[in-house]
């Protein structure tokens, strides 16, 4: 029998009380090995209480119950520090892509594993000469049998040091226009011909990863919707990143350098009864909620049973402008620690950090700027930017 919302949520907070900390605590100093460990154990614990997978089918590994009890789960578990980034990749992009379009024995292999963390995905867009411009990617999967041979390279590839698969969209018919004849492949990282490269980021972390294939085999039932139809499966996969990354709660930076942490900082330094800080801190609050409301109407169409659309970029869009607004208030609030700290000085670290970290909110999942082109173009009808090359043959079109 399905329990009611009210009985879900006391089970959330009772498990959540037991395996994560509340946001009213001191942050949790993870390292990346300790996260990825935490973020492995956290999800196994969900998926034995009986919340892991919430809206996804009993048959793969989830709860089989309809997203109104996600959007129960979110709402407490924004109250408190969970290690959920080294996941948030797999679960918030490559699992729901492998819900909508995977053959069931894909589902029935990999999507109970995904929800349990047990094997972590990442996903393998980006290359040098295609970065906004994906569908101008030059990676290419011949078929050769039972198996295709993958050749080429990926890059800014979050997370990829650390995960089991990814999903990767390569060229597999280079006479059709560069929209056309791409497919999606499952890759197992640990197969021969895989190279895994971090890059070292200003902040001193390795979030990123540059991928070389080399002659890279995998097997044909490895083609996610079938051949020729990679570009269906990247879009989708794309909204669903900014989704994740503009409509996951009150804002994409609110669990690291949000308003309340901020308001926090603000009383800490007596610099709460500014009244240009105090604004300041108030737009932030505001924009943040705005930000919820927004997530909030994306979350209740995907309950409809829509498929994310334009209104993701929105959300993204809106999230980056957010990020941005609350890294100058941070570094405006630690003052010089923020931009010389002590090394004992943890507290001024964690600020200058977020500050350095905070420009890639503008670039991951499509910059601001192809935000604005796809608002423009698809809710405000905008004409789209005249392309020479359009309906040409990937391989007839210049490229450097």
């Amino acid at each position: 029998m399905t329990v009611t919302l009210e009985e879900f949520r006391r089970q959330t907070q009772e498990f959540l009380a037991e395996n994560a900390v509340p946001r009213s605590e001191p942050p949790v100093e993870w390292t990346e090995e300790s996260m990825v460990a935490e973020c492995r154990r956290f999800h196994g614990a969900l998926a034995e209480a009986g919340l892991g997978g919430i809206a996804y089918p009993v048959e793969y590994g989830g709860q089989g119950l309809d997203k109104s009890y996600l959007e129960v789960f979110n709402q407490e578990l924004s109250r408190y520090q969970a290690p959920l980034v080294p996941a948030a990749i797999s679960h918030g992009m490559c699992l729901p892509v492998m819900n909508d379009f995977g053959t069931a024995e894909q589902k029935a292999r990999f999507q109970s594993r995904m929800i349990r963390c047990d094997d972590i995905w990442c996903q393998m867009f980006s290359e040098p000469g295609a970065g906004s411009d994906v569908a101008s990617l030059a990676t290419r999967a011949v078929r050769d049998g039972d198996e295709w041979v993958l050749n080429g390279q990926k890059v800014w590839t979050s997370g990829a040091q650390y995960c089991e698969y990814g999903l990767c969209v390569a060229r597999t018919d280079p006479a059709q226009p560069k929209h056309r004849g791409l497919s999606m492949f499952i890759v197992d990282l640990s197969l021969p011909g895989v190279d895994i490269r971090p890059l070292r980021q200003i902040n001193g972390s390795s979030h990123f990863n540059e991928i070389y294939l080399t002659d890279v085999r995998v097997s044909h039932d490895s083609l996610v919707a079938g051949e020729g139809e990679g570009w269906n499966v990247a879009v989708a996969m794309l909204m669903y990143e900014r989704v994740a990354i503009g409509a996951g709660g009150s804002g994409a930076m609110s669990g690291r350098m949000g308003s309340t942490q901020l308001i926090a900082e603000a009383q800490k330094r007596g610099l709460n009864t500014d009244l240009v800080t105090r604004g300041a801190l108030v737009d932030l609050h505001i924009r943040e909620r705005i930000q919820g409301f927004i997530g909030m109407r994306i979350r209740q169409a995907a309950e409809a049973g829509r498929a994310p659309g334009p209104e993701g970029s929105i959300a993204k869009l809106n999230a980056a402008l957010i990020s941005r607004q609350a890294a100058d208030l941070a570094i405006e609030l630690a003052g010089a620690s923020g931009q010389a700290w002590a090394a004992d000085d943890d507290d001024g670290q964690r600020w200058a950090d977020g500050v350095i970290s905070s420009p890639g909110m503008g670039i991951a999942g499509g910059t601001n700027e192809v935000q604005r082109n796809i608002i423009g173009e698809r809710v405000l009808g905008l004409p789209k930017e005249p392309d020479p090359y359009k309906g040409q043959p990937w391989e007839a079109v210049p490229r450097s």
